[in-house]
Formats: structure tokens, sequence, C-alpha cells
């Protein structure tokens, strides 16, 4: 049997270079995701963010220094029993599991965060999890979803945007060497496998809005790949 995605994650994987590579994307997607809610939310109050998907979210404490409360949550457990080791001292994070997150009250969340998970979903998930997320958040409250893939965008266009984020970091010659193992790894053979699911503009825009969203295409996109899409959708009051 396939190895399934959720499986992958929870092990020893080779999407970082190196420590370097994985040290600049957490503190770029947690820069990003925090400038967001920043611009999502009301001036006088800090929000309850859910960051759902959360991966090992090294840099968590820059999302949580602009919420009341920040709940992480990763259905890979192994995955999740290190986000809780990470974070066990800090009042202004809690993690969760997934069935966690679904048994907490309609209305008690102001902002999800969903960022590059869409690609691991098939639809049938997706549309429940959407369903999930709008009775959690508050009327008026958002759902971001970053990174979603178009359908144009090849792994060369990926592999592009990889070499120009480490030669901005300075990790080139490993993003190089890094590109060579994963084209030999689980992932590339997960890939070819399983694929990834993607989405067109248009398209994401009608799945959100039939979910009862007010949705837009939001720019830039989170981190460092502006080939992939960020949308924001807001529960409608």
């Amino acid at each position: 049997m396939a190895m399934s995605w959720r499986e992958f994650f929870d092990g020893d994987h080779a999407l970082y270079v190196n420590e370097r590579h994985k040290l600049l994307h957490g503190r770029m997607v947690a820069r990003d995701v925090a400038a967001l809610v920043r611009a999502l939310s009301p001036a006088d109050r800090k929000p309850v963010v859910l960051d759902f998907g959360c991966g090992e979210a090294l840099e968590a404490k820059v999302v949580a220094a602009v919420a009341s409360r920040l709940i992480l949550s990763d259905a890979a457990p192994g995955v999740l029993a290190g986000v809780r080791a990470r974070y066990a001292g800090d009042t202004a994070i809690e993690a969760l599991s997934p069935e966690e997150v679904d048994a907490l009250a309609p209305g008690s969340i102001d902002v999800v965060v969903v960022n590059s998970l869409l690609q691991y979903l098939p639809r049938a998930e997706l549309d429940r999890l959407l369903a999930q997320w709008r009775r959690l958040l508050r009327p008026g409250g958002h759902l971001v979803l970053g990174d979603v893939i178009p359908p144009d965008v090849s792994p060369v266009t990926d592999a592009a945007a990889l070499l120009r984020f480490g030669y901005e970091g300075g990790f080139l010659l490993a993003a190089g060497a890094g590109l060579v193992r994963t084209a030999l790894s689980d992932y590339r053979k997960l890939r070819a496998e399983l694929g990834l699911s993607t989405y067109d503009e248009n398209a994401m825009l009608a799945i959100l809005e039939n979910a009862g969203f007010d949705a837009e295409r939001r720019r830039p996109n989170i981190g460092h790949n502006q080939a992939r899409m960020c949308f924001v959708a807001t529960r409608p009051d």
C-alpha cells in the first residue's frame, strides 16, 4: 500500500534542503501570516487565530504576538506531539488535534490560517473542512488559504522559486543539491502516485462562495513562491 501524505509528513522527509532553508522558510511564513492577521483584524482587539495544518510551527511566537490566542493543529501525530512539546510552557499557544479542533465552540475563532495544505487534500476532504472552518469562524471572521497551486504551475516553476529563494537566503548550492535529492525521494514518488490538488483562481473563488464565504484572491502569496496563490474568504455577518 502506498504511503499517504500524512504518513510522509509524519516521518523524515527532504522538503527542506538544510537547516537554513527550514529556518528562513519558517520565519518568512510566520512574518507573512502575522501581517495578514494584523491586516484582517480590528485595531482595538487581538484575534483568536487557528493555524490548521501548522507543520512544525517553529516561529509560531511571531503569530502569537498579534493574537490573543493561537491554536495550532496538525493531522500528523508525530508533528503535533513535537509542537505540543515545543510550546508546552506558552500560555498564548495551544496545540490541538483535528478532532479537538472540530469540538471547539461555533463562532469561537476570528481567523483560520491554512497554508500549503490544500494540495494534499482530496476535494471531498476540502469541502468537509470548509464547512468546519465556516462553523468555527465568528460572523465576519476570515479564512486564509495560502500556497494554493494553480494547474499551470509545474515542478520546474517550483524549482526555480526554490533556487531564487536559495540565492537570496544564502543556501543556493544546498538548494540545487536538495532538488536532486527530492527527485529521488518519497515526495517525488508520492506526487506521481497521489498527485497534488490544483485549482485555478476562478475555480477556487467558486468553491469558497459555494461554501458560504465572500472570497477574493490576496496578493502576495504567503512565503517565497509567488507562482502560487493566496485567498481570503470571509464568513458573512
